[in-house]
């Protein structure tokens, strides 16, 4: 016989101030019975009903999927949160780049006068190219690679006979680092460069067919590559209108005040935004020729500059633009002077 039939019915006992009463919720599901304690102020009269003392229960209406729902709004939840961070990130680097741009000091040039500038570039070098030798694109590449924090005569003298004994990946690779160490010793960080050299051979023969690539991405996933090198690769070799900023260009954008920026990202994005139409494609060796043979490190050549009219450089010390003269063309090597400049030393 069951419990609640041997036992009478307790009277209903009134409830003391303060007291709590305690509910149960059992669910009667495959995963086991889910228990909710619920605790309240008893009011008074409040009753207590017990069969043989136990408390109160009740059973939810749907057991498995009262708590498959709950599993499902959970995972939402949890999903949702972990999307917000993103989003919100997200929203902090596009409040944080227009707080920059709109933080960019105007530059002293009307739109007008930068179009001048480029256009005498334009006239003054109708086809502007690299001055480190090279005779394919995967010569063009080696010789970028090798050119960090080196002058581009310094790198010429060594690739000559590298580049006589290997001219493709293939042969490159062939070769061996020890090979390719050797034929570049005297230029600065040597060793790594060749072993980058060494890899970089490999990954074209055996990932790319021999050829160099053409997208930003895989030519940045190449040993000693970075965005510098691959801008080059793009710019000259595939006629991209990329813009890659070396010393000299860093400096100019800063010197006369056209791109400013402390980063060569910076000035690259500086540049980027004010240099008309139809100038990009060679701007990159218009600019480092400038300031190769003109706008010098140590002092601007003033005299013999095709803006100096224009140029808003506090170290300008002449007003007179030099003579506009169309420079003959060149292949791949040391470029024409404009007159009366001077090739510096290296």
């Amino acid at each position: 016989m069951a419990d609640s039939d041997a036992s009478p019915k307790a009277p209903a006992r009134k409830a003391k101030p303060g007291a709590t009463k305690t509910r149960v919720a059992e669910g009667a599901s495959a995963e086991g019975a889910a228990a909710k304690t619920v605790r309240k102020p008893a009011g008074r009269g409040a009753d207590i009903s017990a069969g043989a003392g136990a408390p109160k229960t009740r059973t939810p209406k749907t057991g498995s999927v009262s708590i498959k729902a709950t599993k499902t709004s959970i995972a939402k939840t949890r999903a949702s949160k972990a999307a917000a961070p993103a989003k919100a990130g997200a929203g902090v680097a596009v409040a944080t780049r227009r707080k920059a741009e709109a933080a960019q000091p105007p530059i002293p040039y009307s739109p007008d006068a930068i179009a001048e500038i480029f256009r005498r570039f334009a006239v003054q070098r109708p086809h502007p190219t690299s001055e480190l030798e090279h005779v394919n694109t995967f010569t063009l590449l080696v010789a970028v690679v090798l050119s960090a924090q080196m002058t581009d005569a310094g790198v010429n003298r060594a690739t000559r006979g590298l580049f006589a004994r290997a001219s493709t990946p293939q042969a490159m690779a062939a070769l061996g680092e020890d090979e390719i160490r050797q034929a570049i010793k005297t230029i600065g960080f040597f060793r790594t460069k060749a072993k980058n050299v060494q890899r970089l051979s490999e990954m074209l023969r055996d990932e790319h067919g021999g050829e160099v690539p053409r997208s930003r991405e895989a030519l940045e996933k190449l040993p000693g590559v970075g965005r510098k090198t691959a801008n080059v690769i793009m710019n000259t070799a595939f006629g991209e209108e990329t813009l890659a900023v070396d010393t000299h260009i860093l400096r100019i954008g800063n010197r006369i005040k056209i791109a400013p920026g402390k980063t060569p990202e910076a000035v690259e994005e500086g540049f980027l935004r004010i240099i008309p139409e139809g100038f990009l494609r060679h701007a990159h060796h218009w600019l480092i020729l400038h300031g190769r043979f003109v706008c010098k490190a140590r002092k601007p050549d003033c005299e013999h500059c095709i803006i100096a009219d224009l140029c808003q450089a506090d170290e300008k010390w002449c007003d007179q633009p030099a003579p506009l003269i169309a420079l003959p063309d060149a292949p791949p090597g040391p470029q024409p002077l404009p007159p009366g400049a001077t090739r510096p030393g290296g």
